[in-house]
């Protein structure tokens, strides 16, 4: 157990003293989340909204195929975007792997189904009743669109939330498709997994307690605008 103080020990020295490959690993993670919950917010809002809202065939189907996506293996979607993006897949000419883009790519795929499938339950959630009394009062489509969505909030929140922890935290994707290139595409994740397998626990524990710390600062900040509300 002595091993695992000292390395904690070392890990806030690491911190301290802002070890540069320590603050290399948390920045380049904190710049591909970033592009990865960006792209996926843009798309899986929209798209779980009018999954929840609207009644179509083959709706249950699709639920069926998002939901199943939820349990996509991360190693899975690595090993297909690196296909996609390797110089004989169809993206090859763009240049994008062992890139932040190219990582973000994959970060983005994995986080799509959670905005949606939990951004759908949200709507799906919502009063039955609240558009036959917006479009009572004379409500437009628009203001149907923001209303339901602002009455969803929280939902939305939640599921922002769940995709950026799953992305924060994954290891396959940027492993295969990033490299773990040292001050380049090496994210939090893979820095542990290489420094761990190394013995070096200390900076190990570093990069763990700032993945603690990332995360308690997302949940903190939901809490706090929920209470805000």
């Amino acid at each position: 157990m002595g091993y695992i103080t000292e390395g904690i020990i070392k890990a806030f020295e690491l911190l301290i003293s802002r070890d540069a490959e320590t603050y290399s690993a948390i920045l380049t993670t904190l710049k591909v989340s970033t592009y990865a919950m960006t792209a996926s917010l843009a798309l899986g809002i929209p798209l779980g909204f009018f999954l929840g809202f609207l009644d179509f065939r083959g709706k249950k189907l699709l639920r069926t195929i998002v939901n199943t996506l939820l349990a996509f293996p991360t190693v899975l979607i690595g090993l297909l975007v690196y296909a996609l993006l390797s110089q004989r897949g169809p993206l090859g000419q763009y240049g994008l792997l062992f890139t932040l883009p190219g990582v973000a790519i994959g970060q983005t795929i994995l986080a799509l189904p959670i905005v949606i499938a939990l951004t759908a339950t949200a709507v799906e959630s919502l009063d039955r009743q609240l558009r036959i009394t917006l479009l009572a009062l004379g409500a437009n489509r628009y203001q149907l669109l923001c209303t339901c969505i602002w009455e969803a909030r929280y939902g939305i929140l939640t599921a922002a939330v769940t995709a950026y922890g799953r992305v924060l935290t994954e290891v396959g994707i940027s492993l295969m498709v990033g490299g773990n290139i040292k001050w380049h595409t090496r994210t939090i994740t893979t820095a542990i997994a290489l420094e761990t397998s190394k013995g070096e626990f200390a900076m190990g524990i570093a990069l763990g307690l700032v993945l603690l710390l990332i995360a308690f600062v997302v949940n903190f900040s939901l809490m706090y605008l929920r209470q805000r509300s």
